[in-house]
């Protein structure tokens, strides 16, 4: 995703001169391209995220485009006080990027984890919170923040995520794309769960059980007709995202359904506990240690489907 991210940026800076680029200390190898091309541009501001944040509001209110960079926390839960009160407090034009969210630095532990920054971005006023689901959504939400003035937050994974999109979709921010149709369960993905979301609805329509697959980009503000819809559609809703279970997709979509009076299909959270990991590894296999392998989504949503099924 990180390199769909910046060959995007270079194609937009290449026609607005007001696009900036502020890293804090890291992208070596990735955003080289960045800073060969646009170079008095482009401020490496060395390991101070808070200053990084401080910087870019100021270039943002002399009417700068800018884009802040870090690791997963680094760029959010480092400088919430910066992001608040010079950022989402003067509804500053400042693109908060992370690298890495979820568990994609998994072997760096706990201190590398992006497992609240969604909780946490989402509840700032002015905030819009982006989690794109592969590469491609990666660089179409990259132009699309870009035109909408004001903060945001880019949640991106790292490298190798697969391409789930064989062409463009229709992205835009606040509405969900549509996958795959389904009309027995409705799953709904943030970020990068998007592949083993599809994979997992792919085992279940072996299975028998048709799932609508919802990428749910944005978080904030909120697809809710897509999610009303799922209700009224579908017997059940099921979100899947790497993050904590406070805070994130499923808390944003539990309000949905909690301000409405329409059906009510049976709601569940696919997510990370609320608690500080203990296990140290690789992306996957903490995926594995906390059942968000393709198998292990699969079968709890036909366990959970089969049991609404058999009470009706």
């Amino acid at each position: 995703m990180r390199t769909a991210f910046i060959n995007a940026l270079c194609e937009i800076a290449e026609e607005d001169e007001r696009v900036w680029f502020l890293t804090g200390d890291l992208g070596f190898s990735v955003l080289e391209r960045f800073y060969n091309r646009f170079p008095e541009r482009y401020v490496n501001v060395g390991v101070a995220e808070q200053n990084m944040t401080g910087i870019a509001a100021g270039l943002a209110l002399a009417g700068k485009i800018v884009f802040t960079y870090s690791i997963a926390n680094f760029p959010t839960l480092r400088c919430v006080e910066q992001i608040r009160n010079d950022v989402c407090y003067h509804n500053a034009n400042v693109k908060i990027v992370a690298v890495g969210g979820g568990l994609v630095y998994g072997a760096q532990g706990v201190t590398h984890h992006g497992t609240e920054d969604l909780a946490i971005m989402r509840a700032l006023p002015n905030m819009m919170v982006v989690a794109p689901g592969d590469p491609v959504e990666a660089a179409l939400a990259t132009r699309a923040i870009v035109e909408r003035p004001g903060p945001c937050y880019l949640r991106l994974g790292r490298a190798g995520e697969p391409i789930v999109h064989q062409t463009p979709p229709d992205f835009r921010i606040g509405k969900a794309i549509t996958v795959r149709e389904g009309s027995d369960v409705t799953l709904i993905a943030t970020g990068g769960m998007l592949y083993n979301t599809m994979q997992a609805g792919e085992q279940l329509t072996q299975q028998g059980v048709q799932g609508r697959v919802l990428s749910m980009h944005t978080i904030k503000p909120l697809d809710t007709g897509a999610v009303l819809a799922a209700a009224q559609e579908t017997d059940a809703i099921m979100t899947i995202e790497e993050h904590s279970i406070i805070g994130g997709l499923g808390s944003a979509v539990a309000e949905v359904l909690a301000g409405t009076d329409s059906k009510k299909a049976l709601f569940r959270r696919f997510a990370l506990p609320d608690e500080y990991l203990k296990d140290v590894g690789s992306q996957e296999y903490l995926w594995r240690k906390n059942s968000l392998s393709v198998e292990q989504i699969a079968n709890r949503i036909l366990e959970e489907y089969r049991s609404i099924k058999g009470s009706k």
